[in-house]
């Protein structure tokens, strides 16, 4: 990864700790129905949960910042899915097999990073007995679902 790549997703990373440590640098309230019920985001059938620990607006009119932590059970697949927008992910716990269309798969694991842009469709298979555990980073267009399913 050259370095400039490196120190972006560096960047990124160390605000998604200063979310997961800290929170926002603004107090919060607690968050709304409607978003409490999406705290907890498991696909359906799929073995993938989001749970969510930060949100907050970001410099590009219209889009905000999602911060997650991202489990896939031992055996699952995410199931293939896009984002509103780009998804920088961490491995914080485990190896994940991730599959981008129009790339080779890649397998990952703790310690490593990866993004995938706004609308690729991809998806992320556990192919060992233990849980994978990821910190992602959703730049995204507001109001919109973070995941979409993708045939």
């Amino acid at each position: 990864m050259p370095f400039s790549s490196r120190a972006a997703v560096a960047s990124v990373l160390c605000t998604s700790a200063l979310f997961l440590l800290g929170g926002c640098a603004a107090p919060q309230a607690s968050p709304p129905a409607s978003q409490a019920s999406q705290a907890a985001q498991p696909a359906p059938a799929s073995g993938l949960s989001r749970t969510l620990v930060g949100k907050a607006d970001v410099s590009t009119p219209g889009r905000e910042a999602v911060v997650a932590r991202v489990e896939v059970a031992p055996g699952a697949r995410a199931g293939r899915h896009t984002h509103p927008g780009d998804e920088i992910s961490y491995v914080s716990e485990g190896q994940v097999d991730l599959l981008v269309d129009g790339q080779p798969p890649r397998t990952l694991k703790a310690g490593e990073s990866f993004v995938v842009p706004a609308g690729v469709v991809h998806d992320a298979h556990n192919a060992s007995n233990a849980a994978v555990k990821l910190i992602g980073v959703y730049v995204v267009e507001k109001g919109k679902p973070l995941a979409t399913p993708a045939p």
